[in-house]
C-alpha cells in the first residue's frame, strides 16, 4: 500500500518543529508527506522544506475542516491517507502501526492513541486516558448497543484512511465546523465498512483548555450535531458517555490532582451549556455566534 501523510497547517511553531520531525522518521519510509498550509506567518513553511515534504498553500479563507482534508486526499498519491494535526507528536513505528487494521478489506479508517503532552494539566491527562484507552477494538454496525455513539468516534488528529472506500463514502463534507471525522466513519459504519482504535499507534496530542475555550468548542460540536442530526437519530446521543466521562474524572481528580475539581465542575458546566446553545445556533443572532465559536472562520462562508 502506497501511504500519503496529510498535514493542515497554521502557523505551527515550535510544537510543529517536534511533529515534522517525528513524521519524517516514522515508518514506512516509503511514505508521502503532504503539507497543506493556510498562509502561515511563522516559519511553518520553512520547517516543512527542510524535511523535504510536498507543500501546497492556501489562504487562510480557504481552510475547512472538511474541504482542506478533501483536498489533501486528492492530491495525494496513496492508498492510505494518514492525517496528523501539527500538534501531534508520532511515536515511533506510530504511522505503520496505525496501517496494521487496513488487511481486513472492511476496515475504512482507524485512528491512533492520544497519549498527554508533558505539559499536560490533570484535566487534559485524564481526558485522554478516557477517550484513548489501552485497548484496541473494532466497531460495526452491530456495535452500536454496547458503544452508541463511540461507535463511530474518530480523531484526524491521527487517523487513517482507506481512499478506495473514502471516495466510495463522498469524504469528508466541505465545508463543517469539525466532526468531519465522526461524519466519515458514521457514513462508513451505516455503509457496513467497520472502524478501528489502534491503542498501540501512538502521537503525544492534547491541549489544557480554560473553561471559554471549553464552552466554546462544545458550542462548535452543539452546531454540528444540529447540523447533522442523523448521526444521533443513528447511533444515539453523547449524555451517556458525558455522564461516564464527568464520574472517571470525579475519581480520576480524586487521586490525583483534588485541587482541580472546582475547576473541572466549571468546566463541564461550561461544555454543556455550550453544547445546549450551539444545538440551538439558528435562534442566536449571526454577530454573536461568531463570538460563541472556536472555529471562527467557518462562519465567515456559513450560508442559512
Amino acid at each position: 500500500m502506497k501511504v500519503s501523510v496529510i498535514v493542515p497547517t497554521y502557523n505551527g511553531g515550535s510544537v510543529w518543529g517536534k511533529s515534522a520531525k517525528a513524521i519524517s522518521e516514522c515508518s514506512p519510509q516509503s511514505k508521502e508527506v503532504l503539507v497543506i498550509d493556510s498562509s502561515s506567518k511563522d516559519a511553518t513553511v520553512e520547517i516543512a522544506r527542510k524535511y523535504d515534504f510536498k507543500i501546497e498553500v492556501i489562504s487562510s479563507s480557504e481552510f475547512n475542516h472538511g474541504g482542506t482534508r478533501n483536498k489533501g486526499a486528492q492530491d495525494c498519491n496513496g492508498d492510505i491517507a494518514v492525517f496528523i494535526t501539527q500538534d501531534a507528536i508520532a511515536k515511533k513505528d506510530s504511522i505503520e502501526r496505525i496501517l496494521a487494521p487496513f488487511s481486513d478489506p472492511n476496515i475504512v479508517c482507524a485512528y491512533g492513541r492520544q497519549l498527554p503532552h508533558d505539559d499536560a494539566n490533570p484535566l487534559a491527562k485524564h481526558a485522554r486516558e478516557f477517550n484513548y484507552g489501552k485497548k484496541s477494538y473494532i466497531s460495526d454496525i452491530t456495535s452500536c448497543d454496547a458503544l452508541g455513539l463511540k461507535t463511530v468516534f474518530m480523531s484526524n488528529s491521527f487517523a487513517a484512511y482507506r481512499l478506495s472506500a473514502f471516495n466510495q463514502l463522498g469524504g469528508f463534507p466541505e465545508n463543517t465546523i469539525l466532526c468531519e471525522d465522526m461524519y466519515l466513519a458514521a457514513k462508513a459504519v451505516l455503509a457496513n465498512f467497520k472502524v478501528a482504535y489502534v491503542a498501540d499507534a501512538e502521537v503525544y496530542h492534547s491541549h489544557n483548555y480554560t473553561m471559554v475555550e471549553e464552552f466554546k468548542r462544545y458550542f462548535d460540536i452543539g452546531v454540528f450535531h444540529h447540523d447533522e442530526p442523523w448521526i444521533r437519530e443513528s447511533f444515539g446521543g453523547a449524555s451517556g458517555e458525558g455522564k461516564k466521562f464527568i464520574f472517571s474524572e470525579i475519581k480520576y481528580l480524586t487521586k490525583n490532582g483534588i485541587l482541580w475539581l472546582p475547576i473541572a465542575f466549571a468546566n463541564n458546566l461550561a461544555k454543556i451549556l455550550g453544547y445546549k446553545l450551539g444545538q440551538n445556533y439558528k435562534k442566536i443572532p449571526a454577530v454573536l455566534r461568531r463570538r460563541l465559536s472556536m472555529h471562527t472562520r467557518y462562519w465567515n462562508n456559513f450560508q442559512e
